[in-house]
């Protein structure tokens, strides 16, 4: 056939798109962490002409060179080499689960451990609505909240193609934002026994979601019981009830290298 591509010229197309997937990576690293280009190309001794060539696909970098970019990023060098991207769920993970879960502690790990940001999405929140979280609520109302947390959400999704993300827990009754979390990346529900959610909570000294209730640990109960199909849609689960971080963040590694 006319049009048949040969082996040489297969090969050749193979390598362009492969530097381009590259090129791509490091540059969304680097933006990620908010660098230019001058500043990585001091940390990392590679021209910053050489480092614009990389991220548009046109530089056929030693592997010497690219180790170098890497550890100025902080990004292991395997992870800018792998031949094919991560699927896009699974170059997000987000962490649902009640207050107490773990999702902050074991998310900002989780982070580290792959050289991702960590998003706290009710931080998030506070910055689209200019106001503390419980006067979010207070000052507009549920349904405010619900359009703050969804502007919130789209806006770390479009900025993030790699992140860890800890939701609200309540975001899992809102069915337009959870299921954007549940398209857009993989998730993870951390679990604990009501009584272990409660020590938590306590310990962070926020009762924020039970303030002025004289029975916190029924109202957990109930609302881990109304919540529990919503929380089930996830991709994986995990109980963190009397485990150790480390423990935690070991099975939760292993469901993402699994998935």
């Amino acid at each position: 056939m006319a049009n048949a591509l040969t082996h040489p010229q297969r090969a050749q197309n193979g390598e362009a798109a492969y530097l381009a997937r590259l090129g791509e990576r490091v540059r969304n690293w680097r933006l990620e962490r908010g660098t230019a280009r001058k500043a990585l190309a001091l940390a990392s001794g590679v021209s910053e002409r050489y480092l614009a060539q990389l991220e548009a696909g046109e530089g056929n970098i030693s592997v010497l060179l690219l180790r170098r970019v890497a550890h100025a990023m902080s990004v292991p060098v395997e992870e800018l080499a792998r031949e094919e991207d991560a699927a896009p769920r699974l170059a997000r993970v987000a962490l649902i689960g009640l207050r107490g879960a773990g999702k902050s502690t074991l998310g900002e790990k989780l982070a580290e451990s792959l050289g991702v940001p960590f998003v706290e999405l009710d931080q998030e929140v506070e910055r689209e609505a200019g106001t503390p979280l419980g006067e979010v609520f207070s000052m507009y109302g549920q349904e405010a909240f619900r359009r703050f947390e969804r502007r919130a959400l789209e806006r770390v999704l479009k900025s993030n193609p790699r992140a860890v993300i800890a939701a609200g827990g309540s975001l899992v009754t809102d069915p337009a934002s959870y299921n954007l979390l549940l398209g857009e990346c993989y998730c993870v529900w951390l679990k604990a026994s009501p009584e272990e959610h409660m020590q938590r909570v306590l310990a962070q000294g926020d009762l924020r979601p039970f303030r002025g209730r004289s029975t916190a640990i029924d109202e957990i109960r109930q609302l881990l019981a109304d919540r529990d199909s919503l929380y089930a849609r996830a991709k994986a689960a995990i109980d963190t009830s009397g485990r150790p971080v480390r423990q935690s963040l070991a099975e939760l590694r292993r469901i993402l290298e699994n998935a």
